[in-house]
């Protein structure tokens, strides 16, 4: 791939995840409500990342409000990373790392959204090969009905956390792939 700037392409169904094999590649998935102020952090992350040149081995994908509509990605990627926001009485930016097992292990609902996507973990857990998920939280403060910007300790926080995931992208892609001398 040249060093231009890819492309971000529109995902309109779960072939894209068949396409090709994504073994080798990691997905990066943002979720939460866009028209809900902060807790739209994980659709403004990803909207930054189709900005950039990204390794091959990496994917994104805005999940929005998700829910069991996203499972053929779990059945796609070895790997996914997801970025959300949380009300964790931290201040407001504070990105934290989890390593969720279960469903009660994510952050608790900001949102109907976090209902579905917590149903649909518990879904994943169930399949025959569950994918290695990391998830990245973003503290918010409140949430604001009919915002799609972010505050500014939240928006600060974006090149933080594109620097964070991409970091554990090559970490984690790095493990999966030998070395070649």
């Amino acid at each position: 791939m040249s060093t231009t700037e890819r492309t971000p392409v529109a995902i309109s169904s779960d072939s894209f995840f068949f396409e090709k094999d994504k073994s080798n590649s990691i997905l990066i998935m943002g979720v939460g409500n866009y028209l809900m102020g902060d807790e739209g952090v994980g659709v403004h992350l990803i909207q930054a990342l189709s900005k950039i040149h990204l390794p091959d081995y990496v994917d994104i994908l805005d999940g929005g409000t998700g829910g069991f509509l996203l499972l053929s990605c779990f059945e796609a990627y070895n790997t996914i990373i997801f970025v959300d926001a949380t009300i964790d009485g931290k201040p407001a930016g504070t990105i934290s790392l989890i390593r969720p097992k279960f469903a009660s292990d994510f952050p608790s609902a900001l949102s109907v959204h976090d209902v579905g996507l917590k149903d649909m973990i518990e879904a994943v857990y169930l399949m025959e090969q569950t994918p290695d998920i990391h998830l990245f939280t973003i503290s918010i403060e409140e949430l604001i009905p009919m915002l799609i910007a972010l505050s500014p300790k939240v928006q600060k926080a974006i090149p933080e956390i594109i620097k964070k995931v991409l970091a554990l992208s090559k970490e984690l892609h790095l493990k999966k792939v030998p070395f070649k001398e």
